[in-house]
């Protein structure tokens, strides 16, 4: 759909044409849904529905944006770290959330800024056998 309009073609024989030509082609045989009633058809929506329904779909079931659930995880896992049998359980899941937060640095992701750095995994260490001053 990158062609441009002809110039002294109206908008809708235009746009009717390339539906025409693309039904032509089969490109709307075998849609999912195809035959099928509409999801929620016949039912009263909400104020703001498709907003909603945007963000269960891009952001899963809680409806948190990827930067707060990244910042809440981030949370999770450092305790997870302090509370950990041995440095080396604490080092591999401090080791796993600074790979999550280092591609989020790289793709940011949606919602506020993400407002989070690696961990300095050696100051955690530290901090676990309470030799840490410099909290």
């Amino acid at each position: 759909m990158t062609q441009r309009k002809p110039p002294g073609t109206g908008f809708e024989s235009w746009i009717d044409r390339q539906i025409r030509e693309a039904q032509d082609r089969g490109e709307f045989d075998d849609l999912p849904g195809a035959g099928k009633p509409l999801p929620g058809a016949g039912e009263a929506l909400e104020e703001d529905w498709w907003i909603k329904r945007k963000v269960r779909e891009e952001e899963g079931t809680t409806g948190v944006p990827p930067s707060l659930l990244l910042r809440k995880q981030a949370e999770t896992a450092r305790a997870r770290a302090l509370a950990a049998e041995t440095d080396t359980e604490a080092r591999a899941i401090m080791d796993e959330m600074n790979a999550r937060i280092l591609d989020a640095l790289r793709k940011p992701l949606s919602g506020p800024p993400l407002n989070l750095m690696p961990f300095d995994v050696d100051k955690l260490l530290r901090e676990r056998k309470g030799i840490s001053r410099d909290r």
